[in-house]
């Protein structure tokens, strides 16, 4: 059903001949957002709390990092640390890692440090390695959970380097540890050294979140329940982006298997929209968004004396100063530029898109360009109609959409219903921006395997953005802000539960490929616009400036740009004209 906020609508005129609607209302401020940002991540433990009853008298704060400590053998277990850490820092001892390194399941704290002070005696021998259990996936130490059509041997390798490896679950053939009373008259040797393998851990890991996703998609949550804990137990052993990436994909997990959605105020329009700031300044893939629909909306308003550009993404504007000043450095000057800009309302009783405008009519002013801008909110663009638009005979119009489409396969018909009122506005031209990935598939497994690989990948690039790179010495963009790489990974986190946990109208993030949005542009009654060479050059140029560039490329693909990491595209940016 359409929403109509009459007084939602405005006017601003730069020069100050007039406005409508509440101009003095005050903004919401930036730093809204944080208190929710706050609940969420300190209620992730609580999530944890309640999921499996504990052993009487076991360590409650232990027992949460599924550790397994008996309160009284608290002191023990403190000086069993007290002399590892002197094993483990000599360095005589190191030089043996390689060859007398023994691999064991940490779960239960005091057992384990038993076992690995028991193995410092000289006469420990080699583990036997048995290349039979990779591709297995144990969920309770006997069974064995393979993923099925899943590559024990090459499952994410490519993507997730920081897991190199082929083991998966220690070997069921080796060498027994002795004894505790055994172990307790022996004589230690600081040499053989004993070592839990992150490397190892991390081949687990994938192999636990894919078994656990399996086990979700065939309703076995008792398994998933067990698959997911150890996930998240396994995901604090690894470091980097691969822990940041397993912990986001291991709390999607949790949240369906226990239907704990994200609450409506961490997804306020407001909160998203800072998170999404911070993700601009962070990488380069917003910008390269704008940069290149831009590019593609300044040669379509080439000669052109007023132009009206529509934004179904209107968000903080960010994406129309450069735009504006381009067309202020215009041969012949510039035109009259017209804005509306589309957004949800602000769920504050604020009016945000009021305050965009006035700061791009102020922008406007000082490099005198003649520029009007309206703002409408709506729930969604499906509610949208032309006659809304003040649509007007003697203005070029241009339409334009930054990761918004997607969202609307969540209602069926949506998509088409708003490229029925595109075709209406009769635009010059349609540029659109969409993630280069298939997260709308209808098989649960396969929908995760493939956000898996999607956001390893991103969060890898992110991982890259706070070192080496062009930096503001040399002419580039400085590092991103540990705050800004926070909230992007945030950002990017709250796409991956939408991905995992949501179903039905919930989920929203249903990213498709550029080859399936051809596909429904051309039976829409649109034709591609190829992006031209310069178009490529410049935004290979973009990519130079950033800290951490050289994994960044650009491709293009059948007249569409494509950006992303090493070898995998991760956004795609097309333009389209009426056939």
């Amino acid at each position: 059903m359409k929403r109509d906020y009459p007084q939602q609508d405005y006017t601003f005129f730069n020069g100050g001949s007039s406005t409508s609607a509440s101009a003095a209302a005050a903004a919401a401020p930036v730093t809204a957002g944080f208190s929710d940002l706050r609940l969420d991540v300190t209620g992730k433990s609580k999530m944890w709390d309640g999921v499996e009853e504990q052993d009487a008298g076991d360590d409650e704060l232990l027992a949460v990092l599924g550790y397994k400590v008996k309160s009284s053998d608290m002191a023990d277990v403190a000086q069993k640390i007290e002399h590892l850490e002197g094993v483990l820092g000599n360095d005589d001892g190191l030089s043996q890692l390689a060859s007398d390194s023994v691999h064991y399941n940490p779960s239960d704290l005091s057992s384990w440090l038993e076992s690995m002070i028991c193995e410092l005696n000289p006469a420990v021998q080699q583990p036997i390695m048995d290349d039979s259990f990779v591709t297995g996936v144990t969920s309770t130490g006997n069974d064995s959970v393979t993923p099925s059509g899943v590559d024990s041997s090459s499952i994410f390798v490519d993507d997730l380097q920081a897991i190199p490896g082929n083991a998966i679950y220690p070997p069921t053939k080796k060498q027994k540890p002795s004894s505790p009373s055994t172990c307790a008259s022996s004589s230690y040797n600081p040499n053989p050294i004993v070592l839990v393998d992150t490397q190892e851990n991390g081949i687990r890991l994938v192999h636990t979140l894919m078994a656990c996703a399996e086990a979700v998609q065939q309703d076995d949550l008792k398994l998933a329940e067990t698959l997911v804990k150890q996930a998240g137990i396994l995901a604090v052993s690894q470091a980097g982006a691969m822990r940041k990436v397993a912990t986001y994909f291991a709390e999607a997990l949790a949240r369906r298997i226990y239907r704990l959605y994200p609450k409506t105020p961490q997804n306020s329009p407001a909160f998203q929209d800072l998170l999404q700031m911070h993700f601009y300044e962070t990488c380069p893939y917003l910008k390269f968004a704008h940069f290149t629909a831009n590019q593609a909306i300044l040669e379509a308003f080439a000669g052109k004396k007023k132009v009206h550009v529509i934004d179904f993404s209107m968000k903080q504007g960010m994406q129309w100063p450069a735009l504006m000043q381009a067309l202020a450095l215009r041969p012949g000057g510039p035109p009259t530029f017209r804005l509306t800009g589309i957004g949800p309302p602000s769920g504050d009783n604020t009016d945000h898109l009021q305050e965009v405008g006035w700061k791009l009519a102020q922008l406007a002013d000082t490099i005198h360009v003649e520029f009007e801008y309206r703002g409408f909110l709506a729930e969604s663009l499906a509610d949208l109609e032309p006659a809304m638009l003040d649509l007007r005979e003697d203005e070029v119009v241009a339409v334009n959409s930054v990761f918004e489409l997607h969202q609307l396969l969540a209602r069926p018909g949506a998509v088409e219903k708003v490229l029925s009122a595109v075709k209406e506005m009769k635009p010059e031209i349609l540029t659109v921006v969409e993630q280069e990935a298939n997260h709308n598939g209808p098989v649960f497994l396969e929908r995760f395997t493939e956000s898996l690989h999607y956001y390893s990948t991103l969060f890898d690039s992110l991982e890259s953005s706070g070192n080496g790179g062009g930096g503001v010495d040399g002419g580039g963009i400085a590092p991103a802000s540990n705050q800004d790489k926070i909230m992007s990974e945030v950002y990017l986190g709250k796409q991956i539960c939408n991905v995992v946990a949501c179903e039905g109208l919930d989920r929203v993030e249903r990213h498709q490929t550029s080859s399936q949005w051809k596909t429904r542009f051309e039976s829409g009654g649109f034709e591609a616009v190829h992006l031209g060479s310069n178009a490529y050059k410049q935004a290979s140029m973009l990519l130079a400036l950033f800290a951490g560039g050289d994994g960044y490329r650009v491709e293009e693909n059948n007249g569409c740009l494509m950006l992303g990491w090493h070898t995998r595209p991760l956004i795609t940016t097309s333009a389209w004209k009426l056939r």
